[in-house]
């Protein structure tokens, strides 16, 4: 399977977050390693890496839609949730001894995809018009209280 590239038809225009997407094409990458190598293991560590991303970047996306004042952000959630339950599943079918790699990547690119690409692009122009500097590195701005409330 061939790598994944970011691509700017991936960005959100809000640099934290957009740094956060990308870590799910290196996950993607490190499962065309894993099938290539028939290497269980690092599935297995994908999975592990993948839950605590899960539960850190959808939080962190949850709390800035909340704060931005974004009108379907129960919706949303309602799409992080269901992708928090498929991935919590694989990774119980993973330990039961199945290899779900082939699944996982399919489930991944079809996220990839459609929910960063279409869903969180529907949120992203009213957290850039509703969080001023979002996109600076201010010392004592919103993004820093965020990062260090769910990074730290």
């Amino acid at each position: 399977m061939p790598y994944i590239v970011w691509s700017d038809e991936f960005s959100t225009g809000i640099n934290v977050i957009d740094s956060q997407h990308k870590r799910i094409i290196h996950y993607i990458n490190q499962l065309t390693d894993a099938q290539q190598l028939d290497e269980p293991q690092i599935i297995g560590d994908v999975l592990l890496d993948l839950v605590d991303y899960t539960l850190s970047h959808f939080a962190f996306e949850e709390s800035l839609m909340d704060d931005a004042g974004y009108n379907a952000a129960s919706i949303h959630k309602q799409t992080h949730d269901a992708f928090r339950d498929k991935i919590q599943a694989y990774q119980q079918r993973y330990k039961d001894g199945e290899d779900v790699s082939d699944e996982l990547f399919q489930l991944l690119n079809i996220w990839l995809i459609n929910h960063i690409a279409e869903d969180d692009n529907s949120y992203a122009p009213v957290v850039r018009e509703n969080i001023p500097g979002i996109n600076t590195s201010d010392k004592q701005g919103w993004l820093k209280n965020k990062v260090q409330k769910f990074f730290n």
